[in-house]
Formats: C-alpha cells, sequence, structure tokens
C-alpha cells in the first residue's frame, strides 16, 4: 500500500469514525439507553468527541514528522474540521436541548464559572479555522495561514481547560488530556522538532 493510499485510508477511517458516533449517540438517544439525564449526556459525548479530535488532529503532525511520512498530513484537516463540528454539535446541545435557547439562563451560568466561557472561547478559536481549511483559502493566506492555524494549540488549551472544569473531584481523564497536550507542545519546540526529523 503506497503512502497515497494509507492517507486515503486513514480519511476514511476518520469519516466512518464520525458517522459511528454520531450514529451511536442518537440510537441510544431514540432508544432511551442515556440514563436519566439524557441531554447531559449528550452534551458530555459530544464535548469529549470534540476535545479527543482536537488532539488527535494536533497529533498528526509529529507523528508524520517522526516517520518522515508526510502524506498522512492532510488527515489533519480532517480531524480538525471533526473537531469543529462536534464542538458546535456540543454547543447546540448545551444551549438548545438543556436551556431552550434561553440566553438569560445561558449568561446566568457562564457567570457562575469559567468553564462555559472556556468553552465558548474554544469554539470562538476554531471557527475561522474552520472557515479558512480549504486550498483556495490557504492559497489566499500564504504564509499567514500557517501562523493562523497553529491557534489550534489555543483551542485545545482551552477544550481541556473546559473540559478539566466540569468536574469538581479528581479524575484521570482531564490529567490525560492535559498531559498530551504538553506532550504535543513540547513537540513543537524547534528544538525538538529538529530532533524528531531527524530520528
Amino acid at each position: 500500500m503506497t503512502g497515497r493510499d494509507w492517507a486515503r485510508w486513514l480519511r476514511w477511517s476518520v469519516h466512518l469514525a464520525a458517522l459511528l458516533l454520531v450514529t451511536a449517540l442518537a440510537w441510544a438517544f431514540w432508544q432511551q439507553r442515556l440514563g436519566p439525564d439524557s441531554i447531559g449526556e449528550i452534551t458530555r459525548r459530544t464535548g469529549r468527541y470534540a476535545l479527543v479530535m482536537l488532539l488527535l488532529s494536533l497529533t498528526v503532525t509529529p507523528i508524520a514528522t517522526l516517520g518522515k511520512f508526510k502524506r498522512i498530513l492532510p488527515v489533519r484537516r480532517t480531524l480538525g474540521l471533526y473537531a469543529f463540528w462536534f464542538s458546535l454539535l456540543h454547543l447546540l446541545a448545551f444551549a438548545g436541548l438543556d436551556f431552550a435557547f434561553d440566553f438569560k439562563l445561558i449568561l446566568g451560568t457562564a457567570r457562575q464559572g469559567n468553564r462555559v466561557l472556556a468553552g465558548l472561547a474554544t469554539l470562538v478559536v476554531l471557527l475561522p479555522l474552520a472557515l479558512t481549511s480549504t486550498d483556495a483559502w490557504r492559497k489566499r493566506l500564504g504564509r499567514h495561514w500557517k501562523h493562523l492555524h497553529r491557534l489550534a494549540y489555543l483551542a485545545a488549551a482551552l477544550d481541556v481547560l473546559h473540559y478539566g472544569l466540569n468536574f469538581k473531584e479528581f479524575r484521570t481523564a482531564p490529567v490525560l488530556a492535559t498531559v498530551a497536550l504538553i506532550l504535543l507542545l513540547i513537540a513543537r519546540i524547534p528544538a525538538v522538532s529538529r530532533r524528531l526529523r531527524q530520528a
């Protein structure tokens, strides 16, 4: 299998995984298998899916650099777009299903803590990245495109913060997400990145 075949296979795997996640969630809701707080479960799951997709999108570059497998880089865009769409579904579940778009209640909840603000900030940062993810925008922005899309790391940091603030007690998952993000940031340090390319 050639490098191009691997990249195509990975992209389709991401599409299939996202479709299965949405289908399984919709089916579980339809079958009333999400527990007594089904809306809350939808909100939590879409948020987790968004975070996983975002962290995976940032993992593509160091893997491609380490393995000298540049052809998998387009998968990064696919994962990033799904991170945006799951973040949007997460917001719609929170604002629409949970609060029926009652913005007074939403603002009241936002004032009680930073978790809602961190989540909204994540989506705000992801929005321009999703809008400029096409090849046409990449050509139009030139070298500025790469600088803009480095904001994905800011989005990931905000998302990890948002995820962690949802728990009042110690949980392993937010710690693992934080460690993963720290390792990804370390991999972007120029000296580390050079070592990866030389490995």
